[in-house]
């Protein structure tokens, strides 16, 4: 199915964080965004060819990885990451022009986002109610238009995304009022399988490893594949794989490309020990480290390990 190379979807609503992360990626700039209610209405739209790429949250700094992706990723018809992105999180008190802060009584936001900024709204708003609405973005619509809550009053005040501001019409009355200054969330650009991009140096490949039965060592069988080639995994979990009680995988990020012969060479070591491997993706790291490669673990290496090993296999000459 032909796919129209410059729309791409996000979850929404909009003026959500991921909607932010959208128009902040140099990859997707100028390009037509539309949002889907849930990941995995975002995702069965790739695997449609509705969109290029969709855009959804993995993992956040202090809430940790998001389920419902990496579900997507684990189940379904394979797609894989060709981008991610991180996003600051910050949070914003906003109203209707002419509000002062003083006169706020009545806040609207999400669960997520009281949650981490209950300090600072205990200590500036002692007194205010917080009620609590399906998104950040939702409770900016709520208050911009003046929807009454249950009592049949209006809202003061929301806290969201920045972006809600701007998009809504709204007054910042606070800005960066979350509890944790540092806190950061990891987008990624899902799209359909194909070549990945070529190695930078600095790189990120994600893969899922399915054990081939439960058993005493199975994780370790996974992570000597890495370890004894020098590839260091800055993140790995486990996640049932929906297939029956007690059936699980690990999802995995490791450092470096597929390229590089010492994450191809355990790429197929997990190829022999696991039931399935599946490959999400190899793609430049958002953070633009580039990881040390340890002694006997460049493509040098591998490369002229291998032509020692033909030359012993083709005899003396």
């Amino acid at each position: 199915m032909p796919v129209t190379p410059d729309r791409y979807g996000y979850l929404g609503p909009e003026a959500s964080f991921t909607e932010a992360a959208s128009r902040r990626m140099p990859a997707l700039m100028g390009a037509q965004l539309e949002p889907f209610g849930t990941v995995h209405a975002a995702i069965e739209a790739v695997r449609s060819g509705d969109v290029a790429g969709s855009v959804v949250p993995l993992e956040n700094s202090i809430e940790g990885s998001v389920n419902t992706t990496l579900d997507e990723l684990i189940r379904g018809e394979p797609v894989i990451i060709s981008t991610e992105f991180l996003l600051p999180v910050t949070f914003t008190l906003m109203a209707r022009p002419g509000t002062e802060l003083p006169a706020v009584q009545r806040i609207i936001t999400h669960p997520v986002a009281e949650a981490q900024c209950r300090t600072w709204l205990g200590k500036n708003l002692p007194d205010v109610s917080v009620a609590l609405g399906s998104s950040t973005s939702a409770a900016a619509s709520a208050v911009a238009t003046e929807t009454p809550g249950p009592d049949g009053r209006p809202y003061d005040a929301a806290v969201s995304a920045p972006i809600a501001a701007e998009r809504y019409g709204l007054t910042p009355l606070a800005e960066h009022i979350g509890d944790d200054e540092d806190a950061v969330t990891r987008f990624v650009v899902v799209t359909r399988p194909g070549p990945p991009p070529r190695p930078s140096g600095s790189d990120k490949t994600s893969l899922v490893a399915y054990i081939r039965d439960d058993h005493p060592g199975a994780l370790l069988e996974i992570l000597e594949q890495f370890a004894t080639r020098g590839v260091n995994l800055t993140r790995i979990e486990s996640r049932p794989t929906g297939n029956g009680m007690g059936r699980y995988c690990f999802v995995v990020d490791a450092e470096g490309h597929v390229g590089d012969a010492r994450v191809g060479e355990a790429l197929m070591g997990l190829r022999r020990v696991c039931a399935e491997v599946r490959f999400l993706g190899s793609y430049p790291r958002a953070d633009g480290v580039r990881p040390p490669v340890g002694r006997g673990m460049t493509n040098e290496d591998f490369r002229d390990a291998a032509a020692w090993v033909e030359g012993l296999r083709a005899g003396p000459r």
